[in-house]
């Protein structure tokens, strides 16, 4: 992994000890006694970024590295599959879905982990490369650690997830309700045999192209060319087109 210069870390300022100088002046009382000290009125300012955010807006670079999960990642998809553009999409966003599929791409290449260009990349994404903690780019960065997606690794590292689990069902609930339907039709096909789950997405596939207009034999090129077996992509043509054929 190339040698990446460390971040320099924050200190926390100290909190001053003396009054501010627009807080009010001690109160007297009668001659001659001692003023009583008057508490300052707390000044109305709008809150600032955390300390945290403030540090990584400061950043040029990020240590990329993966996420290693011993028990949800067996349960886990790829970044770039289906399963994330259909379910993980709705609550994460398009900008960042992106981020996580760049990230993946990168751990791909360089499974130790790399270096990751902060602003490069938000022009890559097409989120610009302002600066600032509310940047669009590092929203995105917060958002995949705000759903688990991703963690801090030490300072000026962030370990992302190469495997990305199940959607929970706090986050299934905002889906439409079509994807809802369809992501319980997924469940359930978890739970059969890898064999027979590939035998069903052909059907549904090649279902969807004899709709569409095509012809046996052209079903039967598509699947092979989505890398189903010649036999599978045989059968599921056979039966949408027989399907197809049938009196309504």
């Amino acid at each position: 992994m190339p040698t990446v210069t460390p971040t320099p870390t924050p200190t926390s300022e100290s909190t001053p000890t003396s009054l501010p100088a627009d807080a009010p002046a001690a109160a007297t009382t009668t001659a001659g006694t001692a003023p009583s000290p008057v508490a300052p009125s707390p000044v109305a300012r709008r809150p600032g970024p955390p300390l945290a955010l403030l540090a990584e807006a400061d950043r040029a670079t990020l240590v990329i590295t993966p996420w290693v999960d011993d028990v949800a990642d067996p349960f886990g998809v790829h970044p770039c599959s289906r399963y994330v553009e259909l379910y993980w999409l709705g609550i994460l966003g398009p900008s960042t879905t992106f981020l996580l599929r760049r990230l993946a791409y990168g751990l791909d290449i360089h499974p130790d982990g790399f270096t990751l260009d902060l602003a490069e990349t938000a022009r890559a994404l097409g989120l610009g490369d302002r600066p600032g903690a509310n940047a669009p780019f590092r929203r995105s960065l917060r958002r995949l650690r705000a759903f688990g997606l991703a963690r801090e690794c030490g300072p000026g590292g962030l370990a992302v997830r190469t495997r990305i689990p199940p959607l929970p069902l706090r986050h299934l609930a905002r889906l439409p309700g079509a994807l809802q339907q369809s992501h319980a039709r997924w469940q359930a096909e978890q739970r059969l045999a890898p064999a027979e789950q590939l035998r069903r997405r052909a059907r549904r596939l090649a279902g969807g192209l004899a709709a569409a207009g095509r012809t046996r034999d052209e079903i039967e090129a598509q699947l092979g060319r989505w890398q189903f077996h010649p036999a599978i992509a045989y059968r599921a043509a056979e039966e949408a087109c027989a399907v197809g054929a049938r009196p309504s």
